[in-house]
């Protein structure tokens, strides 16, 4: 295929041309109802099975965590034997986590969207939620490698390709590796200026200012190394590039979810706006 076809190719062609298994639904309700039902269903299997579930979950879809809340409760799926670790929390200046109260922090993100919003004797130990923490920055891989790996990997795609805030690796004075980039650590970043003007646009009315400068993030090692890829996006007409550039693009740390591509498991599910051909693609 010709540089750049794959910008033109039909959202009813994208799955027979994609590299990579992808599944396209309805609208980004039916998009976080099918998030929310299988991390439900993979968590109740497990349990039945007598084994833990270990996920690594995004903030970045969210719409997903108070359905899946609601199916726990309902179902009275047990959470009991379940570690989560988030892939990432937003860092002031100082590189310290931004306070758990603030609007835009990941830990509070997911009590006020997912965990308080589980029956009591059905939620999580606290010590069973994982943070990334900028002051121990080894100690999330630890935990991961004591509960026996990650059995699923879910996220979603930032605009120019992060996944987490693996933010490409860019510079005029040094050159990351497609291996050493796959094999990055758990690490503080310096936030890219197109991610905190997409984000602020998103979240602070258009106000980068007010905006955090620095993230911790999960490498792209512990990402990788998960046994299940599941990747939402439900992002309409701002992701319909990043989507096909995750898809086609070639394997590169400038495009990060470009190194999702060989992953042996792995499916991405996208609404049927976000698949459609991205604007003035000719």
């Amino acid at each position: 295929m010709a540089e750049f076809d794959y910008l033109a190719i039909s959202a009813a062609e994208l799955p027979h041309y994609s590299p990579v298994q992808i599944q396209i639904l309805p609208d980004p309700a039916s998009l976080f109802q099918h998030m929310a039902r299988s991390i439900a269903d993979e968590i109740r299997l497990n349990n039945a099975s007598g084994l833990p579930t270990r996920l690594i979950l995004p903030v970045g879809p969210v719409g997903q965590y108070p359905i899946l809340a609601q199916i726990c409760n309902q179902e009275q799926i047990s959470l009991r034997n379940t570690h989560t670790f988030n892939m990432d929390e937003y860092c002031d200046w100082q590189g310290r986590w931004i306070p758990q109260e603030h609007p835009l922090s990941f830990r509070g993100i997911m009590q006020r969207s997912f965990f308080r919003l589980l029956d009591p004797d059905l939620s999580l130990p606290p010590e069973q939620v994982h943070f990334p923490d900028p002051l121990n920055l080894d100690q999330i891989s630890q935990d991961i490698q004591d509960v026996g790996g990650i059995d699923t990997c879910y996220g979603g795609i930032g605009y120019h390709g992060h996944i987490a805030f693996n933010e490409p690796p860019i510079s005029r004075w040094f050159q990351v590796s497609v291996e050493d980039f796959k094999a990055s650590k758990t690490r503080v970043v310096p936030l890219a200026e197109d991610t905190i003007v997409m984000n602020s646009i998103r979240n602070t009315g258009g106000n980068p200012r007010n905006f955090p400068p620095l993230g911790v993030t999960l490498g792209m090692r512990d990402i990788l190394a998960a046994r299940r890829i599941r990747i939402y996006c439900p992002g309409g007409m701002w992701q319909r590039h990043a989507v096909r550039m995750a898809l086609f693009g070639k394997p590169a740390p400038d495009y990060p979810a470009t190194l999702l591509q060989n992953h042996p498991d792995y499916i991405l599910y996208l609404d049927e706006e976000t698949a459609q051909p991205p604007a003035f693609s000719a």
